[in-house]
């Protein structure tokens, strides 16, 4: 019997021994590389600020650009809008960088970020977000940044009109674990502010509210630290999919990394600047008062993804939890790839290159959370469901031994081929049916099963 080891770490939701039978009967553990995005993902200025911060560093230019997306999401404000159906959809997003402790280098992704926004104040402060770096622990905190003004005593406290909030959170462990606290309800909070909606206060005797909040977020985290604390609740009330996870690690060993010069620094400013007075991100008071649309072309191609790839896949239990919101945080991507290049037209190289944002964090989600092993399993369920689809394409319908005789020719155990018809059967819109045939009453035996194209 052939075995393989697995030598992925455990430490990101892989066991060194876990296999699988392949169909020949062998032991076979699938090893894997560990996520890596296509250069599609940096596009436009985002992709200069990603080259720019890794030049001559060690720090992986995916990390960089995750956080100047959140950064610019945020400065942007939700002035801009898309309309789908009868949902307005803001440039707001969350990322979650996922690295190993010391190889990670989550610090190092936000720092050129960092110098960016102070080069931008000194340009014109009225065009920057208000930045809170010193961590999240209850919903009245988070409140109390952007608060619409309340009465202390005698005194009138005056609201925080700007309600642009950058909130980098180097230590996301830190808010898992105030999620887990009795009553603690900042992670509610955190979904109301990916939503839009305003923060209520929880108890009446709260005074604080905020009124249409536009909070950004950029986390760090290491994987064993994601997994340990990453709750059923946080998989279940939808908190976790609110991320665009990605996984990055360092990419070279410098010993001596080089700073990113001032110059460039400020032309990234300079170029920033451009595209938050084309929002005119200065306007505070002002909601939805831009709208975008996607382009005729860019319609057919997200569609195209929305009936494909983007609800394809998923599989079951923590995967498919985690990656439920896929489609709008790809329109909330391509919205802000759209107007980093100075339109409010999305077209499909925004779509194309969101897509491939998409598909880092969906690979990022299963590296994390999957063990290798399992992940083949998947693999081969998706793989053994193509078939069976190509199969019902040609013959219109099919009984459960005809499948299993005539389309695997016998070499399938009974098992994995009921894995790929109920992976089908449980697709959204669902890719097969199955009605159930009484047998003659003369005749003895189960009733037979046959299955069709939904």
């Amino acid at each position: 019997m052939r075995r393989i080891v697995d030598d992925t770490s455990s430490s990101h939701g892989a066991s060194p021994q876990d296999a699988t039978d392949d169909e020949d009967g062998a032991t076979v553990v699938g090893h894997r590389n560990a996520p890596d995005a296509d250069a599609a993902c940096l596009y436009g200025l985002i992709g200069d600020v990603a080259r720019a911060g890794s030049e001559g560093t060690e720090t992986n230019a995916i990390a960089i650009a995750a956080n100047f997306m959140a950064y610019l999401s945020c400065a942007v404000g939700r002035g801009v809008y898309l309309p789908i159906g009868n949902t307005r959809h803001h440039a707001r997003l969350f990322c979650l960088h996922i690295g190993r402790s010391g190889r990670g280098r989550k610090g190092d992704a936000v720092s050129l970020v960092l110098r960016i926004d102070q080069a931008l104040r000194a340009m014109d402060d009225t065009f920057a977000p208000q930045v809170h770096r010193g961590g999240l622990s209850t919903r009245e905190g988070l409140v109390a940044l952007m608060h619409d003004g309340y009465r202390q005593g005698r005194q009138d406290v005056p609201a925080i009109e700007d309600k642009r909030l950058w909130v980098v959170e180097s230590e996301f462990a830190n808010v898992l674990h105030q999620g887990r606290r009795d009553g603690n309800t900042l992670s509610a909070a955190l979904r109301d502010c990916w939503d839009g909606v305003d923060l209520k206060p929880a108890t009446k005797s709260n005074r604080l509210y905020a009124s249409d909040p536009h909070v950004c977020l950029s986390g760090a985290i290491s994987p064993s630290e994601l997994t340990g604390l990453m709750s059923a609740r946080d998989l279940t009330n939808g908190f976790a999919n609110r991320f665009l996870m990605i996984w990055a690690e360092r990419s070279r060993m410098l010993p001596f990394p080089k700073e990113t010069p001032q110059a460039v620094v400020e032309h990234l400013a300079r170029r920033t600047l451009e595209v938050l007075a084309f929002v005119h991100a200065d306007r505070h008071d002002e909601r939805d008062h831009l709208r975008m649309e996607l382009s005729p072309q860019a319609q057919w191609r997200y569609a195209q993804l929305y009936r494909g790839e983007l609800n394809d896949g998923l599989g079951d239990g923590t995967v498919s939890a985690l990656l439920e919101r896929r489609a709008p945080m790809l329109l909330r991507l391509a919205m802000l790839l759209a107007l980093a290049d100075l339109q409010t037209r999305i077209d499909v190289p925004h779509i194309d290159a969101a897509m491939a944002w998409i598909r880092h964090a969906t690979a990022s989600v299963r590296f994390v959370f999957v063990s290798a092993a399992e992940e083949a399993k998947q693999a081969q369920v998706r793989e053994l469901s193509n078939r069976v689809l190509a199969f019902l394409r040609e013959r219109g319908q099919a009984k459960r031994s005809q499948i299993s005789a005539e389309c695997f020719r016998g070499k399938v155990p009974k098992a994995r081929i009921d894995a790929c018809l109920e992976h089908l059967l449980a697709c959204t819109p669902p890719k097969i049916s199955v009605q159930t045939v009484e047998r003659p009453t003369d005749a003895p035996g189960t009733p037979t099963r046959v299955y069709r194209l939904a």
